[in-house]
């Protein structure tokens, strides 16, 4: 599987798990960045595996501070919408992300690779 890259536009703000909206409120705006999600990965010609890794980059469009976990919450929609464009179920992707510098606009870099496996040795018990 070759690497790819797909450019996502920055989240509205209203898909942030801080916006405190009821989430039925955005059906339309979170179907909208699924659809922009899907589109942009047809255009990158993309081909995303079930164990595929995804690199997440993101660019705000201004200096204020974010959580990236909340960063990664409001992109939710736009994986689906990979996942949608690419045919395969997102369960098992592995996911890593970063904060870039603030570019015009916002971006959300998403860079599709080979899954990376990492063997991590277990001392102890669980439990």
């Amino acid at each position: 599987m070759p690497d790819y890259l797909i450019r996502l536009p920055w989240p509205p703000t209203c898909l942030s798990p801080n916006a405190r909206k009821d989430r039925r409120a955005n059906t339309k705006t979170r179907n909208g960045y699924k659809t922009a999600a899907f589109y942009a990965t047809k255009e990158a010609g993309a081909q995303v595996a079930e164990d595929a890794h995804l690199a997440v980059q993101f660019y705000p469009p201004d200096n204020r501070r974010r959580d990236l976990d909340n960063m990664l919450a409001t992109i939710k929609a736009g994986l689906d919408g990979i996942a949608l464009a690419a045919g395969v179920d997102d369960y098992g992707w592995s996911l890593s992300i970063q904060r870039g510098p603030k570019v015009d606009g916002g971006a959300v870099l998403i860079h599709v690779m080979k899954p990376q496996i990492t063997e991590i040795p277990f001392r102890g018990t669980i439990g």
